[in-house]
């Protein structure tokens, strides 16, 4: 895969090295210009699947990016919009031309806003809130109009200001009940909370909007552009691709979570095993991250509507510092976590294993966060040779059956893939894939040697993406194992390419362009059937808390779409495993499991309360809701109390390393508590004593025919 993407970076190469403008074609400052002109080019000629640059292409550019710009509506007014409307349908031209007049029209205006709320927010919270006041604010702002005049202006600043601020004064108010020391007035208290909000709001201003220069809002006009073609195209300023590159380094230094925006909200989409975050056992996936303290400041930051790479800035820090996070919990609840930063190592994201115990029968369980390479150096490292090694480890301590958990991996490596299928069959078809008019390439194990015959169960659920759901769908076409999980994993049937865009310019004077990851191939199941929004369905489908939030590839902005192509020549695999009759009876174990049905409710509560965007500003119904939810969230504090009665250990090797590190076995101890707490994996040893069972059966019988 790494020849083919050097041949599609040769091809772009010399196609633009024949064209007749360099650098030199703009002066500065219109370093813009050339910026546009070299993308627009990369993504007519490299994306998998160019967009046409047309009236419709505009539009969508358009209302993206005015949603990127004021996401809650509160900088422009609905005269503002009437002068940008002119622009909706020119967009694709000015591409074409290299013209910038829609941003620096919008950016000048934005600018202009942001000054004048200053004194708006100033002015609001200079006056005391009426908490006794019936009234909601709505958090739906994509139905939100934008405002006519100034008046309708300080109204919607005013709504806003006091949501974030009820907040600071139940706060408030609830640690004065508490307190053992004289107790505050009320009016006191909601001054207080007023002061803080202002702080928050000022700190924000002066240490973020009024530090953004124009290329960073440029930025933001690129990828209104470039997310057009679809979600995982995405243009790295050059501060961004270093960030980008560090990461890709194998060391992060923060808190250890990716976060990402959605509407106003910072969101945590993973947390990095072995990172503080993880450590702590209090932050999850779902979480809403709304207010930043660092430990040698008095005020929080509020972050919501706030941008994201802002708000990692504040988030992120050196190793040893402290930060307080106050967090809204998926159940709806609020806390104020405080977590040490430190550097992150990722030796999290490479395979482990363990032996597990059931009964008089032992089998293996390994976790593979991600499909990991050492893309200096192949051999030296990569999640199929150590895949390949653990299960060799683990056939030295008796394992029966295997359980490969590939929940919440997002991907990665495509080899790695072919290779790691290569160690369940003998030979054959893994992967198809395509690029943009040239025929399809069908990626193949061609090494006839297993390394695990025995009884193998998969486990997915909605965040397995990309690689991930190529091998899940490679071992289910072939019938080798049975995949447990959710209804469909991620979705993610797509592969990127991270160009620099300095090596498209000839004689570059401009600076740093940056560099733009993009879409450049499609894979196909050896069935035929693309991953791509439809994901791998599972064989044995059990709900888990994300079975009804959108986390998938089709809620994503511009996905590409599902097709099909025609399926490649393959077998199944031969052996005396009943998987028909393996499937059918966990599918009924699970129908009638009372665990997980206290998680499909407490899955279609979250929903509920995630999809709530109307809140009492009132400060008595403001505190019922939060009892009521509290109350509500007790009902599902049995799913943490979920204990199975199975027993895992460290395989030996590991055991030796625990003596002179500590940190491992904490890490160790603490995922072997996890496991022995998941029904999933319950239910998955479940099937593989049903799969060795029907081998022996089987077995028996053939022996006895013959």
């Amino acid at each position: 895969m790494k020849k083919k993407y050097n041949v599609f970076i040769l091809l772009l190469l010399l196609a633009f090295a024949s064209c007749s403008f360099t650098s030199k074609t703009f002066d500065d400052p219109d370093k813009d210009k050339l910026l546009i002109q070299v993308i627009t080019y990369v993504l007519e000629r490299g994306h998998f699947d160019p967009k046409v640059l047309n009236d419709d292409f505009s539009a969508a550019v358009y209302t993206d990016y005015l949603e990127q710009l004021d996401p809650l509506k509160r900088y422009f007014y609905k005269s503002d919009i009437e002068e940008f409307e002119k622009y909706k349908t020119e967009l694709d031209d000015q591409l074409k031309a290299y013209d910038i007049a829609f941003f620096n029209l919008t950016h000048e205006r934005l600018l202009k806003r942001i000054e004048e709320t200053k004194a708006i927010y100033k002015d609001i919270l200079n006056k005391p809130f009426n908490y006794a006041v019936n009234e909601s604010y709505s958090s739906d702002y994509e139905k939100l109009e934008y405002v006519k005049n100034k008046k309708q202006m300080k109204e919607r600043w005013r709504q806003q200001l006091k949501f974030t601020t009820i907040s600071n004064y139940d706060d408030l108010v609830t640690e004065n009940e508490k307190s053992e020391k004289e107790k505050e007035s009320l009016a006191n208290l909601e001054e207080e909370s007023r002061n803080e909000t202002l702080k928050s709001i000022d700190n924000y201003y002066n240490d973020y909007i009024d530090d953004q220069q124009r290329k960073d809002w440029f930025s933001i006009y690129v990828n209104a552009i470039v997310e057009e073609f679809d979600p995982h195209t995405f243009y790295f300023a050059p501060e961004d691709k270093d960030r980008f590159d560090q990461q890709m380094s194998g060391k992060l230094e923060g808190i250890g979570a990716r976060l990402s925006k959605k509407m106003d909200n910072t969101k945590i989409v993973e947390l990095i095993s072995g990172g503080p975050a993880w450590r702590g056992k209090q932050l999850e996936v779902g979480d809403i991250i709304q207010k930043v303290r660092q430990e040698d400041e008095e005020q929080a930051i509020n972050i919501v509507g706030m941008r994201l790479d802002d708000a990692i800035k504040l988030i992120k820090g050196p190793k040893g510092t402290v930060v307080n996070l106050t967090i809204k919990k998926v159940d709806g609840t609020i806390e104020v976590i405080a977590i040490t930063r430190d550097i992150v190592e990722l030796e999290e994201t490479y395979a482990k294993s363990s032996i597990v115990k059931n009964k008089d029968k032992r089998y293996g369980v390994i976790n593979l966060p991600k499909f990991y390479v050492d893309f200096e150096d192949y051999k030296k490292r990569n999640a199929a040779s150590d895949i390949k090694q653990e299960i060799e480890r683990l056939k030295a301590e008796g394992m029966e059956g295997l359980v490969l958990d590939l929940r919440n991996n997002g991907g990665g490596s495509l080899q790695t893939v072919v290779d790691m299928a290569g160690l369940f069959i003998k030979d054959g078809p893994i992967v198809q894939v395509r690029s943009t008019g040239e025929p399809k390439e069908v990626l193949k194990d061609n090494d006839k040697s297993i390394s695990w015959d025995g009884p193998l169960v998969i486990l997915v659920n909605e965040l397995s993406a990309s690689a991930s759901e190529i091998l899940a769908a490679a071992m289910q076409d072939y019938k080798r194992a049975i995949i447990i999980g959710s209804k469909q994993t991620y979705g993610k049937g797509t592969v990127q390419n991270v160009l620099d865009l300095n090596r498209m310019v000839r004689n570059n004077s401009q600076g740093d362009l940056g560099a733009l990851k993009l879409t450049t191939q499609k894979f196909y199941r050896i069935n035929g059937g693309s991953t791509q929004l439809e994901g791998v369905k599972s064989d044995v489908v059990v709900p888990d808390r994300y079975s009804f939030i959108d986390v998938g590839e089709k809620d994503q902005e511009n996905p590409l779409p599902w097709d099909k192509i025609e399926a490649v020549d393959y077998a199944f695999w031969d052996s005396y495993f009943d998987y028909d009759s393996t499937i059918k009876k966990s599918q009924e174990r699970m129908s009638n499991n009372a665990q997980l049905k206290l998680i499909e409710e407490n899955a279609k509560w979250v929903k509920t309360r995630m999809d709530e965007n109307i809140h009492a500003l009132n400060y008595k119904a403001y505190k019922q809701k939060i009892e009521l939810t509290e109350q509500e969230a007790k009902r599902f504090d049995k799913l943490s109390e979920y204990q199975t009665n199975l027993t895992f250990e460290s395989l030996p090797y590991e055991s030796q390393l625990f003596a002179s590190d500590s940190i491992l076995k904490t890490k160790r101890d603490r995922w072997h508590e996890s496991l022995s707490q998941d029904v999933y994996i319950e239910e998955a040893l479940h099937v593989l004593e049903d799969l060795k069972m029907s081998y022996s059966i089987e077995k028996i019988a053939t022996t006895v025919k013959d």
